[in-house]
């Protein structure tokens, strides 16, 4: 997916059990399970609302060295 255009506005946890939601700069909501994302669902709860947006394009977490980009999210 080269020359994406689309960024992360927000991520969510809450709204949907054992699922990650997502609201994207366009508008749309890309709702994926935990399980696509075995490093974040093995967070806890605490761990997942210090969440980064990095340029738009990427996210991560306070305890968590991997970056994830919005392509990953589409993709699945």
């Amino acid at each position: 997916m080269n020359n994406v255009s689309v960024g992360i506005k927000k991520l969510d946890f809450s709204s949907f059990r054992g699922k990650m939601a997502a609201s994207l700069t366009d508008g749309r909501q890309v709702i994926v399970p935990l399980s696509f994302f075995p490093e974040i669902k093995n967070l806890s709860l605490k761990q997942r609302s210090e969440w980064m947006i990095l340029d738009d394009q990427y996210f991560t977490f306070a305890d968590l060295s991997k970056v994830y980009s919005v392509c990953e999210l589409l993709r699945q």
